[in-house]
């Protein structure tokens, strides 16, 4: 059986940014966990983990400059989620991609030969930086080592992204919808939803939590694989995954997952979840032709097809949890 919604949600305010009103809903989950007689989560005897890929004002609310159409109704059936199965529910892992203005995939790192910055969903090549078309403001020659080795690696070509999830500003801040979700499960269960900060280096993209696209340049680290989160995140029985965008983040996050497990324990790809229901892709730029490498749709599909043929187990928001 599922839980009641709790009187406070309202549906139609997912897709609104506002203040959380965590001291009246810090009120509702007290009568609530008395009402449901809810047991603390550290009593769960088959513990699962909701992980949260970038659920931010950035990406889910329209009028954001990296809003993913389907956002909304995406968080929509996730709270419906998160409520309905609360007392399942051991614990909250949020990502938070968290950028700044001076980053290698934001236009203002790049100048064309007519001394303009690239537009929004321009893709850059190793070709492109060496032969002049794009100019990087700086370090030069780690953006070339950068673009031969995102190049190399097959997974994207580098591309120029609207400014978005400024760290400071309001698109960086979960929706608040699932903030109050997030405050109303702490309370009802007694725990603390993880917050994960990811994306801050200036010269990789960092689709991933638990690794940026590149490693090393020019001989130093700049990022390396999150063990911490990793280990954190598969210590739980069952891991549910959602969040945005299905053809970027939440995609190399879990592509991350299967390498690392099919490396080490294979047999754990069985606790992953995927809520395909409660993911959306970005959209492919007005390119004619489109470049594979650009057509987003088409690549988050194909990412979920290959992570259930690994062993993971693709969903709907509607499924019930089934504990052993």
């Amino acid at each position: 059986m599922t839980l009641p919604l709790p009187d406070f949600y309202d549906p139609e305010m997912v897709g609104e940014v506002y203040v959380e009103r965590a001291a009246m809903i810090a009120e509702a989950a007290g009568a609530y966990r008395q009402q449901h007689a809810i047991a603390p989560a550290t009593q769960d005897p088959f513990r699962i983990a909701a992980f949260g890929i970038d659920c931010q004002v950035g990406f889910c609310t329209p009028g954001a400059s990296l809003f993913v159409p389907g956002a909304v109704e995406d968080a929509q059936r996730t709270l419906q989620w998160l409520y309905g199965n609360l007392d399942k529910l051991s614990a909250i892992f949020f990502t938070l991609d968290t950028h700044h203005l001076y980053q290698i995939f934001h236009p203002v790192w790049w100048v064309g030969r007519d001394g303009r910055h690239p537009e929004p969903f321009t893709p850059i090549s190793y070709e492109d930086v060496q032969n002049g078309t794009w100019t990087p403001i700086a370090h030069r020659e780690a953006c070339l080592e950068y673009c031969r080795k995102l190049d190399a690696s097959g997974k994207y070509v580098l591309t120029i992204w609207p400014y978005h999830v400024l760290l400071g500003g309001v698109s960086h801040t979960l929706v608040p919808a699932l903030m109050e979700a997030s405050i109303f499960h702490n309370l009802v269960r007694g725990c603390q939803t993880h917050f994960e900060i990811k994306g801050t280096h200036d010269l990789t993209e960092h689709y991933s939590v638990l690794s940026p696209e590149v490693q090393e340049l020019g001989g130093e680290a700049v990022g390396a694989f999150n063990e911490t989160l990793f280990n954190a995140v598969m210590d739980y029985d069952r891991v549910y995954v959602f969040g945005q965008a299905k053809s970027h983040c939440v995609r190399s996050t879990l592509f991350d997952m299967r390498d690392r497990l099919e490396a080490t324990q294979p047999e754990l790809l069985d606790k992953i979840w995927i809520l395909q229901d409660a993911m959306s892709p970005v959209p492919p730029p007005p390119l004619d032709p489109l470049p594979p490498e650009l057509d987003f749709p088409r690549l988050a599909d194909e990412a979920i097809e290959a992570l259930q043929q690994a062993g993971m187990h693709v969903v709907e928001t509607t499924a019930p949890i089934e504990i052993p």
